[in-house]
């Protein structure tokens, strides 16, 4: 409220105080997020008809058997989706089903899915019951559709669509049931759905806050006929809307049954005590922690747009049973970028880490982040203002993930009660590819490659990890079958899914290998291929107890070829090939090889021009000199790795055609190594005086602190700002930065009278 305000309301009578609060509380102008909403991740209060359910609640058994099968419907919902949707996304799983509390919390959700969701999904649910619910001209009833997009109102990013229906018990609001999936194609200023080159919330597509698309079970044909002349994918909006409207039904159903066992209080009392034994469990776990601060700092070395260092500076705090995570000194915003995230779709990213990889045995809901604190810098790239843009937010939440679970495992080796093993850095960035053009079927589709499915399990404290299992976002998702792709688009994988040779996060245990693929295309007219990832020049999944860290994964391509030419010529071309030896022996004599950062913008692919991108390692485990040599000679039958990195990483000299291990020659090689480590070593003072500098190289874009993180550094060292005022980034075009340096090279050169013959013309 505005001192001007204060000032009138305390001249008016209570009866004339009265007037102004109805007018203003009918008449406001606009609905817009709810900072209050975005900014709360924790369990709501027990509201009135809960107390009163809570009183007559069920045993514990009888909950547990309530739970289960609501679980159990959501995960027949899921996969009934999975089997009906039109989206690549919803065919690989990468979406979630959830019921919700009566006041909006996330209480039971699918087994499978997207688990980011957990601290998101409740948020849009939370602003229909606070401004809906009772709205006249809106209202709540049996058989409300719902549908929701819009990030600001609590969202990764445009690309995921919501349903979201209220379930009744004759005229008492029981819980909402809600289907989330990844559609991808939302209209947006590039096809796709997450367009990295939007530079504000309105080159991001459709913006969908919380509204009713269909009553009585029924969508509502005019305004689904907006939301398709709205997206490049008419059927696929369609599609997407009446399988995710199928799911919340099932729920419902399923529901129903439990009501017409149990009762309805019995339900309720069920949903909310589940939230509450959750936090509490969290917090009796937190507690086994041992107290004290772990720091970490990651960085993100792109905007998809220019090569940039934006830091991620990670302090954990461990106090009794709260985990405090805090972000301060992290890089301030890029204001006309995509790759900001608002404060709720971090802690999304952040709740992830928990319900996946420290406690997976707990219910797949809010709850379990209950406990932990998130901080950050208001208008920093983590905490972005409401003008910047954020469709490729992965960019920044994804390497904060990177941060905490590099962080994480000091906690968890001296806790007194573990739920899961304690492991290093998944990998954690969406190598793969983006595709938009017309099929050979002459339909125009706009989406993102199933590879983003296959990122690579890191090490554990006892065994290695899998090789590309799973993204860091969800769980039971698929890779998708390339026979079936192909059935649908013009995309050809010429390598799918090859691990790439010494590709590996070394350490005693060592992390899974990522896998590569070579992609073209034919029979279109036209295609292109959008990529968006960190990661291309500098690395950023770190490993841990002295186990290595991933190598960096450039985009490569060859243009101006044709594959199948060739192929046509000699089927058994590139059979033997990666990308690694595509990109050094480059046997198209007319090629051309490009090697570039990650952030590729749709770029138009010709017939057989290839495309190479590759997932990187998992991090490992322990120190390199530690892992059995029989496991070394293992990856190297199994051609995981060279016979150089056996003997000069891990120190184990093999025969190099039977892999037998000279156990003579080992123990000699590793006593050198150690020999040459403690040559290498010198006090943390000396190195630290020798490494440390004042400021960031003059010659490095480099955003966010470098030693004080009361200061942020924008680019230079004479552009800073405080972390407290943080000076939102404005990059310039790439486009028109490459014409002026264009433009000034000609002018260069006319002045040295080079090119005089067409200077006048």
């Amino acid at each position: 409220m505005s001192t001007a305000q204060e000032q009138m309301n305390a001249q008016l009578g209570a009866e004339d105080q009265e007037v102004v609060d109805k007018f203003l509380k009918d008449n406001v102008l606009f609905y817009g997020p709810d900072r209050d909403i975005m900014m709360d991740h924790e369990v709501s209060e027990i509201s009135d008809v809960e107390a009163r359910a809570l009183e007559n609640a069920p045993d514990a058994e009888t909950r547990n058997i309530i739970r289960a099968r609501i679980e159990t419907g959501c995960t027949e919902a899921f996969e009934l989706v999975e089997n009906m949707g039109a989206a690549p996304g919803a065919k690989w799983g990468d979406m979630i089903v959830g019921v919700f509390s009566r006041n909006g919390d996330l209480s039971v959700a699918s087994a499978g899915g997207v688990l980011l969701f957990s601290v998101l999904a409740q948020m849009p649910v939370r602003f229909m019951v606070k401004y809906w619910k009772d709205e006249p001209t809106v209202g709540l009833k049996p058989g409300d559709i719902f549908i929701h997009n819009e990030t600001r109102y609590g969202n990764i990013h445009n690309a995921d669509f919501s349903v979201i229906m209220p379930i009744f018990a004759g005229d008492t609001l029981l819980c909402f049931a809600g289907c989330i999936v990844h559609e991808g194609e939302c209209g947006a200023t590039e096809p796709g759905g997450i367009p990295p080159s939007a530079e504000s919330p309105f080159d991001e597509g459709l913006r969908l806050s919380p509204m009713r698309v269909g009553e009585n079970y029924t969508l509502k044909r005019d305004l689904v006929t907006f939301l398709q002349h709205s997206t490049r994918e008419p059927k696929l909006m369609l599609a997407g809307l009446k399988s995710r409207l199928f799911a919340c039904m099932r729920v419902q159903e399923r529901v129903n049954e439990l009501i017409d066992s149990y009762g309805s209080d019995a339900i309720l009392a069920t949903i909310r005590q589940t939230l509450t034994d959750t936090e509490n469990e969290a917090r009796r776990r937190l507690k086994t922690w041992p107290e004290g601060i772990i720091r970490s700092t990651i960085f993100a070395d792109t905007t998809l747009r220019e090569m940039v260092l934006s830091k991620i500076n990670v302090e954990m705090t461990k106090k009794d049973d709260e985990l405090i995570i805090n972000f301060h000194g992290s890089a301030p915003e890029f204001r006309n970028r995509s790759v900001n995230t608002i404060v709720s779709s971090l802690k999304g990213m952040l709740a992830q880490q928990f319900l996946t990889f420290v406690w997976p045995d707990l219910p797949r809901n809010q709850a379990v982040f209950a406990p932990i604190k998130v901080k950050t810098d208001q208008n920093s790239f983590l905490h972005c203002s409401d003008d910047a843009a954020t469709a490729q937010s992965m960019m920044s939440i994804f390497p904060a993930f990177g941060g905490i679970q590099h962080g994480l495992p000091k906690f968890l080796y001296s806790a007194g009660e573990r739920a899961t093993e304690i492991i290093a850095p998944w990998w954690h960035m969406i190598d793969t590819l983006l595709y938009a053009g017309i099929t050979q079927h002459g339909e125009f589709v706009g989406n993102i490659a199933s590879d983003i499915n296959g990122m690579s399990g890191s090490a554990r404290w006892n065994r290695d990890g899998e090789h590309a299992i799973s993204p860091i976002f969800a769980n039971y998702v698929d890779l998708g079958e390339q026979e079936l792709i192909e059935e649908e688009i013009p995309m050809m994988r010429i390598t799918w899914q090859r691990l790439q040779k010494d590709m590996q996060g070394f350490g005693k245990y060592r992390g899974g290998h990522g896998a590569q693929t070579i992609a073209t295309v034919k029979d279109t007219p036209q295609w292109a291929f959008i990529t968006t990832a960190n990661m291309g020049k500098f690395p950023s999944v770190i490993g841990s107890f002295g186990g290595y860290g991933s190598g960096c994964t450039p985009m490569c391509k060859v243009k101006g070829v044709d594959i199948f030419k060739e192929l046509e010529a000699d089927p058994e071309f590139l059979k033997s090939y990666d990308t690694v030896d595509l990109m050094n022996d480059m046997p198209f004599k007319d090629g051309d090889y490009i090697t570039s950062h990650m952030g590729m913008p749709p770029e138009v692919v010709e017939r057989g021009e290839l495309y190479c991108t590759q997932m990187g390692p998992g991090a490992g485990y322990g120190d390199v000199l530690e892992r059995d040599p029989e496991m070394v000679a293992q990856d190297y039958r199994d051609e995981l790795i060279s016979n150089w990195t056996a003997e000069n990483i891990y120190g184990v000299i093999l025969n190099p055609r039977t892999a037998a291990v000279d156990r003579k020659g080992t123990d000699e090689a590793r006593a050198a190594q150690r020999k040459q480590r403690l040559a290498r070593g010198k006090p943390y003072k000396d190195f630290v005086a020798e490494w440390e500098t004042d400021a960031p190289p003059e010659h490095l874009p480099y955003y966010g602190s470098w030693g004080d993180p009361e200061v942020l550094y924008r680019g230079s060292p004479d552009r800073t700002c405080s972390a407290d005022a943080i000076e939102p980034t404005i990059m310039s075009d790439p486009a028109e930065l490459e014409v002026a340096r264009m433009r000034k090279r000609l002018n260069d050169m006319l002045d040295r009278g080079v090119g005089a013959a067409f200077k006048d013309g």
